[in-house]
């Protein structure tokens, strides 16, 4: 295993800095064409994750290599086959904790080792109708309601069937029936963690552009979870973007209450609003966010978001606290030399009570290397006061892509 850990990540060293090309497959005249005409390509991201984090015996120092084939066939009679499978490998000591490594000691790095099926498709397009059904990477927007999770080393992925439509005017409609969420936990089961929420639910995401430089999005997701009843909720929300001279603006208000067998009835709301004054060399952001809470007794939930994108990248607020959080941050993004740079300062605040949740600094500079190959530098700091506990995070990742 040690042999195999320290060729994959000679793999990367290897092939990261070696010439690449791209094919495209084009339409195939019988299954059997479809099929062995079809693109494969193959990814690797290194990643070094270290946290210090009070009340934790021991610092976490988790080195994982996650390497990634993917194979898409082409396209016969509108139909197409989508493969994906990825491994992640412990490079070195295994000296962090999961839900399935029983670690004790070490703060949490949600990056089990092991290898899964990603995603298998099998789509088929009709004029301006799109139909895939089987495991599949669903993205709504932002991803603030619906997403991928991609930036950890296990992606989290959706069994359904999902209708993709352009045909209704100028107005774009996904629907998706979801029987499992496949978890970032996985691809071994834990009882802290669940790898997999047995579902039934339907999420729906529309949009569309009333002038240029404008769009509203609005959304319905009834989640309904077997083994997660808690964060089963309906929620219906609309969102709001626009360019004007010398700023941008993004506002969403969604409402949420209980569904199918939650134990605990409650309504809550969303807020948020962001504005963007692009002042070269650089772009300043404001923003301000609200997870609301129904009294204390619940609060507003984002259980399939992308959510290491929001409220912090010390993760201090996956799980959205009974009196629902205010986060009121900034943001500076803009460039050094080719490397890509943002700064967010955020300050929390719970939304019943008005407690003080504590703060968070967060930086991150990616630099391209060149075409596919680049590296990362990330770092968040996490000050508490009544939530959790003072945090520190560093990220160095080396991302590779033929």
């Amino acid at each position: 295993m040690k042999n195999f850990r320290l060729a994959s990540l000679g793999a990367v060293a290897i092939i990261a800095f070696q010439p690449f090309t791209l094919s495209y497959a084009a339409p195939a005249n019988s299954v059997a064409e479809m099929l062995s005409e079809g693109d494969t390509s193959l990814s690797f991201r290194y990643r070094y994750e270290f946290v210090d984090q009070d009340g934790v015996g021991k610092d976490a120092n988790a080195s994982t290599l996650k390497s990634r084939l993917t194979y898409k066939s082409a396209a016969y009679q509108g139909l197409t086959a989508t493969m994906e499978v990825d491994n992640v490998t412990i490079i070195g000591d295994e000296n962090y904790r999961t839900p399935t490594n029983g670690n004790a000691g070490y703060p949490i790095v949600a990056d089990p080792d092991g290898t899964d099926f990603n995603q298998a498709t099998l789509s088929y397009k009709a004029d301006d109708i799109v139909a895939t059904f089987g495991r599949q990477r669903i993205l709504h927007g932002g991803q603030r309601f619906v997403g991928g999770v991609g930036f950890r080393q296990n992606e989290q992925t959706y069994d359904a069937l999902t209708l993709s439509s352009k045909a209704v005017g100028p107005v774009s409609i996904d629907y998706s029936y979801i029987w499992n969420v496949n978890r970032i936990f996985g691809p071994k089961d834990s009882a802290v963690q669940a790898k997999r929420w047995e579902s039934d639910s339907h999420i729906a995401y529309a949009s569309f552009s009333p002038a240029k430089g404008q769009s509203v999005k609005g959304y319905a997701y009834l989640l309904d979870f077997a083994n997660a009843a808690a964060n089963s909720s309906s929620t219906y929300g609309i969102e709001y973007s626009g360019k004007f001279d010398g700023f941008a603006l993004t506002a969403a208000y969604a409402t949420q209450s209980d569904y199918a067998d939650n134990p605990t009835s409650y309504d809550a709301d969303y807020l948020m609003a962001e504005v963007t004054f692009p002042l070269k060399p650089i772009s300043v952001a404001l923003g301000y966010e609200v997870l609301g809470s129904d009294k204390g007794t619940a609060a507003f939930k984002t259980p399939l978001a992308t959510l290491h994108k929001f409220q912090g990248w010390a993760d201090k607020f996956l799980g959205t606290p009974a009196n629902g959080v205010e986060d009121s941050y900034l943001k500076l993004a803009g460039k050094l030399g080719p490397a890509k740079v943002a700064l967010f300062y955020h300050d929390f605040s719970a939304d019943y009570g008005g407690a003080d949740l504590g703060s968070e600094f967060d930086v991150v500079a990616t630099y391209p290397i060149k075409k596919g190959l680049s590296v990362q530098l990330k770092y968040a700091s996490y000050d508490a006061d009544s939530h959790a506990s003072d945090t520190e995070k560093l990220w160095f990742t080396i991302s590779a892509k033929y």
